[in-house]
């Protein structure tokens, strides 16, 4: 299969309500907001998602989270060592081995990259990969609720604390974020990413937020509304990707936000370059 031989450049625009789309663990779990008030959900974050999704596609992945893998490796060192043929190009201090051995394993390394540095390894590899996402940022100040739980029973007989112990909630009652992103044919034949990759990531964006339900993220509370898609003509690419991510024009209409309809949306129409745009679903 061949790699990608043209760059693409890519947008998101989702809402969440009454949701943690991603709780800052140095803020006591708040969603995460700038100094001005706009919402923020981190490029790891969403890479995370992405990643599940491959998963759920049936792509294998390496960087797996704990309640969702589907091997029986409690590590990603032991799931690197658990492939022969990487564990011999280790020992053999063959990096480019490794890093092709790796990307044609996994389909996360192909498309993000990773750092391979282990303790007792004695080869440390790093891989970049040629899909780039930036953090989504909402496009307007977000107001977050905070409310206090309790629990109805104790964890452990031995438990001192009360049944009725206080915990905190919090949630943005409503935001329209948007994040871009773009896909690099020259890291794409370093790792060996294909079109049909590309399609897959295309597919795991307009599908984001299936399968991702938690307490803080009930079902139906995060949209994905329009993926916005550019396929250049040529590796390089006719435009810089910060010239296509600003054709796409976001104004919020009203002071106070309540639905997607409250954003008035525009592209600017680049010569040579059409977008073609996807409804979430």
């Amino acid at each position: 299969m061949t790699s990608l031989d043209h760059k693409i450049d890519f947008a998101v625009l989702f809402s969440v309500r009454n949701a943690n789309p991603n709780g800052d663990p140095l803020n006591g779990n708040r969603p995460r907001q700038n100094y001005e008030g706009y919402g923020e959900v981190s490029d790891v974050c969403l890479k995370r998602k992405i990643r599940n999704r491959l998963q759920d596609a049936g792509e294998s992945i390496f960087v797996q989270s704990d309640e969702r893998k589907n091997d029986e490796f409690k590590s990603l060192k032991e799931r690197a060592d658990a492939i022969p043929e990487l564990k011999k190009a280790n020992k053999e201090k063959n990096s480019e081995l490794f890093m092709d051995i790796a990307c044609s394993t996994w389909m996360d390394v192909k498309s993000f990259g990773q750092v391979f540095a282990f303790k007792g390894d004695v080869l440390s590899v790093g891989i970049r990969g040629p899909v780039s996402i930036h953090p989504a940022v909402s496009l307007h100040p977000v107001d977050i609720s905070s409310v206090q739980i309790t629990k109805s029973v104790n964890s452990t007989t031995s438990d001192k604390k009360g049944s009725d112990t206080m915990g905190m909630k919090h949630r943005v009652d409503f935001g329209v974020y948007a994040f871009y992103g773009s896909i690099n044919t020259q890291l794409a034949e370093k790792t060996g990413f294909s079109a049909d990759d590309a399609e897959n990531i295309k597919q795991s964006l307009i599908t984001l937020f299936e399968n991702d339900s938690s307490s803080a993220r009930p079902d139906g509370s995060m949209e994905v509304h329009k993926v916005y898609w550019w396929e250049h003509n040529s590796k390089l690419g006719q435009y810089s990707s910060a010239k296509v991510h600003r054709s796409l024009k976001l104004n919020v209409t009203t002071d106070e936000p309540h639905s997607f309809e409250d954003i008035d949306i525009k592209v600017e129409e680049l010569e040579g370059l059409p977008v073609k745009v996807y409804d979430g679903q």
